[in-house]
């Protein structure tokens, strides 16, 4: 069992795939169930070594099966244990069945539910796991809630119930667990949409290795021991032209903080030279703040042209706003040709026009929820019910790669790479201009000639670790200018953490 989480994201069919090549393999499903129990209960001893008091909740099926065995395992150890079978005991069938007479016959009491049952110490949630179709129904929902309501530490055993593990989002209602055990193989649902804020402190167990693996998964898990060295290193005689010129055009008026995040950002993330076009009210504070950059107020698009000209590399929206002026910038930026970045009201002016854009494969996208909302047609709570189908449509409708930000944010582009997920980042991210500086993470990643769907999946990558290095001393009063020296720090590390 193991804090470092695999790479390979599988759903919910895929593991079912996998457990039955176990089985073909040689090793018998109790056995597997067994080696479930004792991760779980090594996990308790670790977590919680003082409590010596656990409160077993069991469905009907092999969720279950890993919960009685993890009760015998206490029982064995002395501790004071009890389980309430939610479903008819006397109706499990195969392993659970096992493992429940497994469990009597160290002496664990097994009762039936009822309302006034009694929750104390350590709550295992083994009610539903993967095998839940539809919502939660029943006595579950009831369950569910005493479960929340409680105030005791909870475990979930492989997925937290009543969490879809393909999507990440609620059948209903789902357990929040303080701390989830998975096994066999990581379930998107545990990383994305609301799937984090039910799984608590996530652990996997791979159980047992199979020799023939499922060939294709789901998604990838975003980590350093792949990306760490997507930039080259730089030679010697290397000057800046080899790093590209980046154009970075955004700050309506009044929004010149947007600009300023993005442009500081790229200028921590390697770009050999960048360009800012912007409102000419904010050209002095922007040349005051970082007196590297080459700063040109623009009241008109002819303006813009010469800028255009001389650009590897563009981000277009930060702090864009959404008048004639901005509508003007963006549309010669759409029929600029080059690798550029897309995000805030460029997106929003994007979703506004009559006619949808093919961007083309060196273009990346990074909406939050709304935007990708606006985008799509779709109301916020549609993107959210389902965040691998609304990335999937992105891709297919902009024809480019895109982010779908948000806690567990995805990846996906119009090549062969799998879509990615990150499981990094941290809610003191939750605030104003984290997205201007992966804008400018990103442009600058483009204008070093990585490619779009490289840069994107790097991008994420490094910006969710440098939060999570940014809020060491605390998440509270993060400000996204912290992120600066984080991100330069990772994008020199040549190897994995």
């Amino acid at each position: 069992m193991t804090h470092v989480l695999p790479d390979r994201v599988y759903t919910a069919a895929q593991v079912r795939e996998l457990d039955a090549r176990l089985i073909d393999a040689g090793t018998p499903g109790i056995e597997l169930m067994q080696r479930a129990a004792q991760a779980l209960w090594q996990a308790v001893q670790q977590r919680w070594p003082s409590l010596r008091q656990m409160t077993v909740l069991c469905g009907g099926g092999n969720n279950a099966g890993d919960g009685y065995l993890l009760a015998r395992l206490a029982q064995q150890a002395g501790w004071q244990v009890a389980v309430w079978a939610v479903a008819d005991p006397d109706k499990l069938q195969g392993d659970a069945a096992m493992a429940l007479q497994m469990a009597l016959s160290e002496g664990v009491s097994v009762k039936r539910w009822h309302p006034n049952a009694s929750l104390s110490g350590v709550l295992v949630d083994a009610l539903l796991g993967t095998g839940l179709s539809g919502e939660v129904r029943g006595d579950y929902v009831d369950v569910i809630g005493q479960i929340n309501a409680a105030p005791c530490p909870v475990l979930a055993v492989d997925l937290p119930s009543g969490l879809d593990a393909d999507r990440g989002t609620l059948l209903g209602c789902a357990v929040s667990a303080d701390l989830t055990v998975t096994f066999i193989g990581l379930k998107l649902g545990l990383l994305t949409g609301v799937g984090p804020n039910h799984t608590g402190e996530l652990l996997f167990a791979e159980l047992a290795e199979s020799e023939q693996p499922v060939a294709k998964f789901a998604f990838e898990r975003l980590s350093l021991s792949r990306w760490a060295k997507t930039l080259p290193v730089r030679k010697q005689a290397a000057h800046k032209g080899h790093f590209g010129h980046l154009l970075i055009i955004g700050g309506g008026h009044g929004m010149g903080g947007a600009i300023m995040l993005a442009a500081e950002a790229a200028l921590c993330s390697g770009a050999g030279k960048i360009s800012v076009a912007t409102r000419p009210e904010h050209v002095a504070p922007l040349l005051s703040r970082c007196p590297e950059l080459m700063v040109r107020g623009v009241d008109a698009v002819e303006q813009l042209q010469g800028l255009l000209d001389q650009a590897d590399a563009l981000v277009i929206g930060p702090g864009l706003g959404r008048d004639s002026w901005a509508r003007a910038l963006l549309d010669a930026a759409l029929g600029w040709q080059g690798p550029r970045v897309l995000d805030a009201d460029a997106l929003n002016l994007l979703a506004e026009g009559a006619t949808r854009v093919s961007l083309g494969a060196e273009s990346i996208i990074s909406p939050h929820p709304a935007e990708a909302a606006r985008l799509l047609a779709w109301d916020n709570a549609r993107v959210q019910a389902d965040r691998p189908a609304a990335l999937a449509q992105l891709v297919r409708m902009l024809n480019c790669s895109v982010i779908l930000k948000g806690a567990g944010s995805l990846v996906g582009s119009n090549d062969a790479e799998l879509p990615a997920v990150c499981s990094d980042g941290n809610p003191g991210m939750a605030v104003g201009g984290m997205g201007d500086v992966l804008s400018g993470l990103l442009g600058a990643l483009l204008a070093q000639r990585i490619p779009a769907a490289r840069a994107a999946r790097y991008a994420v990558l490094v910006h969710a670790l440098a939060g999570d290095r940014a809020a060491h001393h605390g998440q509270v009063g993060l400000r996204a200018s912290d992120m600066f020296m984080p991100i330069k720090a990772l994008l020199n590390q040549r190897d994995a953490e």
